[in-house]
Parts: C-alpha cells; structure tokens; sequence
C-alpha cells in the first residue's frame, strides 16, 4: 500500500515543468517560453522532456518552425488549464482577510466603457462581498500570470482550450444623431450613398459587408471618419459628425437616452456574436465567478451561447 501511494505521488509534476508547458503550448517556441519564465531554452527543454518522460507519451510534435502540441498534448493542456490560476488565487486567499474576495475581470476597451462600467455598481449592490478589478485592452492576457479570472473579449472564438459563453441578440446597425437625421433625412440604404459615414475599424461588421447585404453598391468616397475603438465611432455618431455602423449591444445606452437612434428597422441590421465571455475550465465553479455570470445574464436577459 506504501508502494502504491508513493508512485501516485510520484505522478505529480514538478510546477516548473507545468509552467514550462503552459508557455510552450502558448507560444510554440521554446525560446519564448523561456523569456516569459526568466530560464534558458535549455532549461526549458529539459522541463519538457522530464513532463514527457513522466507522462509516457510526447506532448508536442518538434518543427523547424517551432513546436505543436500532439492530441496527448491538447488533452494535458485542456485538462490543466487554469490550475497556475487556481493555485496562485488559492494562495492569495490564505493571505487575504477572511471574507475577502476579488473578482479580476479584463475586457475589451469599448465593451468595458460602454456596457460593463456603467453596470458595475448594480453588481456591486447584488454582492458587496466581492471587490471588482478591471482591466481594458485588446490584448490577450494570460489567466494565470495576469491573475485574471473573466476576459471579455471581441472577435471570432477560437479558444478550444478554454470555456466560452457567447453573448447573443447582438446586431451591427446603423445609427444617427437625431440632429443629423433632421438634417439629412434617410429612408432607405441607399440615401447612405455621398453622406458622412464612420468607420470602426475593429468591427466584426463593416460598411462594405453592410451595403452588399442591403443590395447597394459600396460608396467609391472615403469614409469621412475612422476610428479603431466602437467608443470613438459612437461618441464621433452622437456629436452628429455622421452615420456609424456599430453594436446594438455597446450602443444600448446612446439610443435609451435618445443620444443615437436607429436610421432603419430591425430587419436591415446584421447578427453578429461578437462579445465572449472566457475563462479557464473550472472557473465558473467558484462563487464570485459563478456570481457574476448570473448577473450578466440577469442584464442581458437572455442565456449565454456555449
């Protein structure tokens, strides 16, 4: 029985090695992995090899272009997500105050501006035990080295080896001052045509997508304003500085207090799901994660996509 239980714990991997994986799996160089953790590549190497050796089985197919994970590789890396997250907040919960808890959420700047910061306080009143952290950028952060414990991100999904609620009933519209609209009336999408049009630059949706799917062809003008942040391309909209094609869902508010309105009905707007909710396999299972994906739900008033 003690032999047994000794080679269980001889199953364990050294902590070094699991970060020595994350980052290889995460930049598919060694050598970049390596500058993250403060080691030599060899050091690295040698990490690899010993959780290899360990396993049984390769974990990532070796090229002259830097390094894959194997399908025993993408199963270890999906089964041990989060578990450098897990350890590094356990560990910050030992240190912290009894009742303390901390929720880090990070967003994309226009999603964390528009939607969220306003919200933040009606959370806050739902659940005053939890602190809330929040970070904005279009960067891709790492959860565990980043401490993060939410990222709403903006894009197409393609994060297989994490967990990914979709937001839903989000539309690219086209939206208007209504001191524009009195100015230049429109009716249909064709009146678009030689006017003021804002392009965000980071939408899913754009103006040439737009236009082909309303039949008409693209306008052959520059657009008049371009912007690389949704924020920008609303508050250009609002100022009556022209016509933007933008999220419903970040646009929600301009149009409640009838800074913004819809130029066209419902119909001529385009679905998009361009918001996600992401997080490490496990996540949702604690409390103040847990919590908050209730409450953006309740907001949102529709269920997640998964």
């Amino acid at each position: 029985m003690i032999g047994d239980s000794n080679r269980k714990m001889q199953q364990i991997p050294p902590l070094k090695s699991i970060q020595a994986f994350e980052q290889v799996a995460r930049f598919g160089n060694v050598a970049k992995a390596a500058e993250q953790l403060n080691l030599t590549p060899s050091a690295v190497s040698h990490q690899i090899a010993n959780l290899e050796a360990l396993i049984g089985r390769a974990l990532f197919v070796r090229e002259a272009r830097g390094m894959s994970l194997t399908p025993a590789g993408e199963q270890y890396q999906r089964e041990i997500s989060g578990i450098l997250q897990s350890l590094a907040l356990a560990t910050e919960r030992a240190g912290s105050a009894v009742g303390f808890d901390c929720l880090r959420l990070h967003a994309a700047p226009s999603f964390g501006l528009l939607w969220l910061l306003p919200r933040l306080d009606h959370f806050r009143s739902c659940h005053p035990e939890i602190q809330i952290n929040l970070s904005c950028s279009y960067e891709t952060l790492h959860f565990g080295r980043h401490q993060i414990d939410v990222d709403i991100r903006h894009g197409y999904p393609d994060w297989p080896s994490l967990e990914v609620r979709t937001i839903r009933h989000e539309r690219a519209t086209v939206l208007a001052s209504p001191s524009l609209l009195e100015r230049i009336p429109v009716s249909q999408p064709s009146d678009l045509l030689g006017q003021n049009l804002i392009l965000s630059e980071a939408a899913l949706v754009q103006w040439p997508q737009w236009f082909a799917q309303q039949g008409v062809a693209l306008p052959q003008a520059p657009f008049a304003l371009g912007f690389d942040r949704s924020y920008m391309s609303l508050e250009a909209a609002r100022h009556g500085f022209g016509f933007a094609l933008e999220s419903s869902l970040l646009s929600q508010d301009y149009v409640k207090r009838g800074d913004l309105v819809p130029v066209f009905p419902a119909e001529l707007s385009t679905p998009v799901s361009a918001h996600h909710l992401v997080f490490p396999r496990g996540h949702a299972e604690m409390s103040r994660v847990r919590h908050f994906l209730e409450w953006v739900q309740g907001q949102l008033g529709h269920v997640f996509n998964y």
